[in-house]
């Protein structure tokens, strides 16, 4: 049985499943699929916290499922525009997780992880499966994962 450790940038799936399906992300369909006949060494959910009941709701959601829910303050600068990546965060824990696990599932599009997840495979001989919506994934990430698989409609709410 494979060692596995999931790492789900939860802002960057919400806003690119929405943008290219108008939907949800289904974590529960996600979950099952990455963990059958998998154990889970780590599993934690990225998110930025605005402090309201629904996304309170949706993380405790996340906690049900099997997630660690990471969060970080919603931060809105003084130019209207607003900070709150876990680049860093995560790079670290998958550094950490990942090094124990034979195989490290990062669902996020961002090119900036491309660099961890060559460091991953070609150091630490980590297996690293990215998922993402292919249209709005960075093609140095899908390039320089194991394997990639684009979300669709089979891990989307209905």
């Amino acid at each position: 049985m494979q060692n596995v450790t999931i790492l789900v940038d939860v802002q960057n799936i919400y806003y690119t499943t929405r943008h290219s399906f108008g939907r949800s992300f289904d974590y529960n369909a996600f979950w099952r699929q990455v963990t059958a006949d998998r154990q889970v060494v780590k599993a934690i959910a990225y998110a930025i916290d605005r402090g309201d009941e629904k996304q309170r709701q949706f993380q405790n959601i996340l906690r049900a499922i099997g997630f660690e829910v990471k969060l970080k303050p919603f931060i809105q600068r003084s130019d209207g525009s607003a900070k709150g990546d876990w680049d860093v965060g995560i790079t670290i824990d998958a550094l950490e997780y990942g090094m124990n696990s034979d195989v490290l599932v990062l669902a996020s599009g961002d090119g900036d992880f491309d660099l961890l997840a060559k460091t991953l495979t070609e150091k630490h001989h980590t297996k690293v499966e990215v998922y993402g919506v292919e249209a709005l994934t960075a093609q140095s990430l899908i390039q320089a994962a194991t394997h990639f698989t684009p979300i669709d409609n089979n891990l989307l709410l209905k």
